[in-house]
């Protein structure tokens, strides 16, 4: 059986749309430049690139688009920020007193997150986060390195601990 590729005419119109803004968004980013000549080339780019790539960006799906998901992903990102925070300060600590007692384990953490895009990002904030480490992913688990999983290694005791927080905003930004 042939392969069937993406067809430009079978994407919906928003794919373009949401793939052109992040792109130029990007670009924007990584050009850090007032010059109106880049803003223009910079569109022309991501436009280019957003009829190139849309019918490849399937993951566009699992994002729930509407007026509060900026709200949410910016109270996500705030949320990230203090545990990672929170976090390198317990790490730093760990490392400057030896004698402070670590209980590594493997748990395992439950996640409500059906997307495989939600699932990604709630992996990638664990593993970003120092002391913790995703391993896999399996349905609706994944599989976590803990640096102190102490005072319990139970699924429910890992879940409120590791992820809970994280899953509560991204809950409200993919599907």
């Amino acid at each position: 059986m042939p392969m069937v590729s993406p067809s430009l005419f079978n994407t919906p119109w928003w794919h373009y749309a949401a793939a052109s803004v992040l792109f130029y968004l990007v670009w924007l980013l990584l050009t850090a430049s007032a010059d109106p000549a880049e803003w223009v080339l910079g569109l022309g780019v991501a436009i280019l690139t957003a009829l190139l790539s849309a019918p490849h960006l399937s993951w566009l799906d699992d994002i729930r688009w509407r007026p509060a998901l900026l709200w949410h992903f910016v109270a996500y990102l705030g949320y990230f920020f203090v545990a990672l925070l929170r976090s390198n300060v317990d790490m730093a600590r760990r490392v400057l007193s030896p004698s402070l007692p670590i209980d590594p384990a493997v748990v395992e953490v439950r996640t409500q997150l059906q997307s495989s895009l939600g699932k990604l990002v709630l992996a990638n904030s664990i593993t970003l986060t120092p002391g913790t480490l995703t391993i896999d992913v399996q349905a609706d688990r994944l599989l976590v390195h803990w640096i102190d999983s102490h005072p319990g290694k139970d699924l429910v005791h890992a879940t409120a601990v590791i992820a809970s927080q994280f899953e509560r905003h991204l809950r409200e930004c993919f599907k």
